[in-house]
């Protein structure tokens, strides 16, 4: 199966990655071949992939806002949790994981997926089912780190039983204070896996209960809760703080 890349990053992005086979590359005529469209290009070149000038209206109808760059691409590769595993243990890290409990926002799961690559997190773990899963949204949402992220579909109850047979802990957040442990009192340090629930729900009944521990992110303003990917992406980057 093939799919359309759009956007200047995430094109750049899975060249740069290449882990998938390429078809197409589109520039939108008018375009000047410099910044990270001169990037592309050579990296095209490298590739021998042949670089096509078309009508700016054709990328306009494969996406919006292409950013007058589109590549035609092989499906997202996705990784095991024994990838992750591995990955882990060849850098002689202790154990970072992200898991997501039915996130189904493309921008929520590409914000995370972006800050799970930025702070240095070995991959994520998605359910096979009931969630969004690695679209062209969600590469472009990601600004294309989904591409350098190993990223595994799984059962995540079963998936949370692995990662603890490694050694790790597992750590739900939600914010539901109830049992739970404010962030700032929260350990962080060693093999590690975070739990974030989905937009509306949280974290399902089971998977709440197979974490060690549920941490919440105290607040003192005027707004109820924050967005799912924030919130994520604080503890990420609080976890990564004391790796």
């Amino acid at each position: 199966m093939k799919e359309w890349i759009t956007g200047r990053n995430p094109v750049y992005e899975c060249l740069r990655a290449n882990r998938r086979h390429f078809f197409r590359l589109l520039i939108a005529k008018g375009v000047e071949e410099k910044g990270r469209v001169s990037e592309i290009i050579a990296l095209a070149k490298e590739k021998r992939l042949p670089v096509e000038r078309v009508e700016r209206l054709a990328l306009e109808e494969l996406a919006e806002n292409p950013q007058g760059v589109a590549m035609e691409a092989s499906q997202y590769s996705y990784a095991d949790l024994d990838a992750i595993f591995a990955l882990a243990k060849k850098k002689g890290e202790p154990l970072f994981i992200l898991m997501l409990d039915q996130v189904q926002d493309p921008q929520n799961l590409g914000t995370l997926i972006r800050s799970a690559e930025v702070f240095g997190v070995h991959g994520v773990v998605i359910p096979s089912h009931r969630a969004a899963g690695v679209t062209p949204a969600v590469v472009n949402a990601s600004s294309g780190a989904s591409e350098h992220l190993l990223i595994a579909p799984d059962n995540l109850a079963q998936a949370i039983d692995a990662i603890k047979a490694q050694d790790a802990w597992v750590i739900g957040l939600d914010m539901d204070k109830e049992n739970a442990t404010p962030l700032g009192k929260t350990n962080l340090k060693g093999p590690l896996a975070v739990v974030v629930g989905s937009e509306g729900e949280g974290l399902r009944r089971l998977v709440r209960e197979k974490c060690d521990l549920i941490t919440y992110i105290p607040m003192k303003g005027k707004v109820a809760s924050l967005n799912a990917a924030v919130a994520g992406s604080i503890v990420l980057q609080a976890a990564a703080a004391v790796r």
